[in-house]
């Protein structure tokens, strides 16, 4: 009897230990999310905007109060100067070159780039032992149903007509979040821009409304419905209002939060939002919150939006208690856009102080912004100059969470933990690789030597490459075209040790990054 009562003691005490340390959160795995804005330049952020303009159009508040409490990044670059070609860099880890569609933009109805063997972030985590979701825009190519033979999966190529009839939209059957490590999807194979409009839940279609069927949304249907239309015409659900997305998105994330947190598993979450991308037709209100009107542009609302969805999942984080040990990354998949006249006359800038803007080879085409909170590890208002890149995402939350990135895999990934730490002996990347938009230019920087390099549109072997300019960011942040030494002789041998590199470091598949 005594045996036992000792016995049922030492139960008790293992636990109660087991207890105190799953709910002590400096010993648990963090949960970890990242958030991949669409189109969102350093300038939309008040943050940032603040370090070289007082004058503020728009406050983003939520997303100021995440660089607050965690570490601001202001040498960010988005992979590319186009959305999918970046989504496909920080999915893998990997440089676009690596890609074996490295140009362009995929379609909702493209195929995928993603192979059983390709390490994405889904599978990264999955190996982990999270529970991972993906919420929002993949635009990474998606398969559906062929209507002429249910067995094949629909090639756009193979069908003439305008709207893709011949496409069955009800069921995505490959390329999609799911066959690529994530166990719960909500997902917008191309956002709120383009066929096919509509929301897939675990690859079933998610009808908008209990009155929704599957037709065809054209030019006359956006008329209708008060949005802009500049895309494709074709199938979507009948009753798509791109005002609605965000909400709904959002409101899917806090409600994974919410079901996911305080488990045996940590999560992990990918959350692509809608904003700032056009259409710009923003929602009357989010979260209780007036956005449509408040701003002094349509471009300024979704951006007000856009940060009223960050401060719904930070608030859930808070009402679960799980906060503190979240891991919140927050980034763009490419520069600002091109602003509209009212964004125009309201003197905001999306670019900030930065040359151009998306798809544009210069700064501000893959200038972006980079915040990583995590309060119980990571000392608030901290900064930091080093090159980041967009490819850093993986090898970071693999060091996070104690996963090993196999060999051959995340090649360009750079674990930026030791920076978060702010370890003394800590090295950053000898140089950065970046690509342009749809004009095939792509850039490399070293020491704050800037080269943009012209890939010839017509060499599909991409090894055709010209240099079209050459600027220090050092003395000329704005790459002012009378700073450009291009065509100095002064700068031949600059010139020539840059692409030097850049081919010798593209041609011979080197690992770039830095795991550990």
């Amino acid at each position: 009897m005594k045996m036992k009562t000792c016995f049922s003691a030492l139960l008790l005490v293992l636990f109660t230990l087991g207890l105190i340390s799953a709910q002590n959160p400096s010993n648990a795995k963090p949960n970890i999310i990242v958030v991949l804005a669409d189109d969102v330049g350093v300038g939309d952020i008040s943050k940032y905007r603040r370090l070289h303009n007082p004058k503020i159009i728009i406050e983003t508040p939520n997303i100021d109060k995440l660089a607050e409490n965690g570490m601001m990044f202001t040498n960010a670059h988005a992979p590319a100067a186009l959305c999918a070609t970046s989504r496909y860099s920080i999915m893998t880890g990997n440089y676009n070159y690596r890609s074996p569609l490295p140009w362009g933009v995929w379609g909702g109805y493209s195929k995928g780039v993603f192979t059983e063997e390709t390490l994405t972030l889904g599978r990264l985590m999955k190996n982990a032992n999270y529970n991972t979701a993906f919420i929002g825009k993949w635009h990474l190519g998606t398969g559906f149903r062929d209507k002429r033979n249910p067995e094949e999966i629909y090639n756009p190529k193979s069908d003439k007509d305008k709207f893709s009839i011949n496409v069955d939209i009800t069921k995505i059957v490959s390329d999609g979040p799911m066959q690529n490590g994530f166990d719960y999807s909500f997902n917008l194979p191309s956002g709120i821009q383009n066929v096919p409009y509509a929301a897939y839940e675990n690859d079933e279609w998610y009808p908008l409304n209990k009155h929704s069927l599957i037709g065809i949304i054209d030019k006359e249907y956006a008329n209708r419905h008060g949005f802009t239309f500049d895309k494709k015409e074709g199938y979507g659900d009948s009753m798509w209002q791109p005002s609605e997305i965000g909400p709904l998105i959002a409101n899917k994330a806090v409600k994974f939060i919410k079901d996911n947190s305080n488990k045996d598993k940590p999560f992990f979450m990918y959350y692509c939002s809608q904003a700032v991308h056009g259409p710009h037709a923003a929602p009357e209100e989010i979260d209780g919150i007036k956005i449509k009107g408040t701003t002094p542009s349509k471009h300024l609302d979704m951006v007000k939006e856009l940060d009223v969805q960050i401060k719904m999942l930070v608030d859930e984080l808070k009402r679960q208690g799980v906060y503190e040990n979240t891991v919140f990354i927050f980034t763009s998949d490419n520069g600002g856009l091109h602003i509209d006249g009212d964004t125009w006359n309201a003197r905001h800038e999306s670019s900030d102080i930065y040359r151009g803007c998306k798809n544009d080879p210069y700064e501000g085409g893959s200038r972006v912004p980079f915040i990583v909170s995590w309060p119980i590890k990571i000392k608030g208002q901290t900064k930091s100059d080093v090159p980041v890149l967009g490819t850093d995402i993986l090898a970071t939350i693999a060091a996070i969470s104690e996963t090993k990135i196999e060999k051959g895999q995340a090649l360009d990934s750079y674990n930026l933990l030791p920076f978060l730490s702010q370890s003394k002996r800590t090295k950053s990347r000898a140089h950065i690789m970046l690509q342009g938009g749809s004009h095939k230019e792509v850039m490399i920087i070293k020491d704050g030597w800037k080269l943009i390099i012209q890939v010839d549109k017509k060499d599909k072997t991409n090894k055709t490459r010209t240099p079209i300019a050459l600027f220090n960011l050092n003395k000329n942040i704005w790459e002012h075209e009378e700073f450009n030494y291009i065509n100095n002789p002064k700068y031949i041998k600059k010139v020539k040790s840059l692409l030097e590199l850049y081919s010798d470091t593209r041609d011979s598949g080197v690992f770039t990054g830095a795991h550990f």
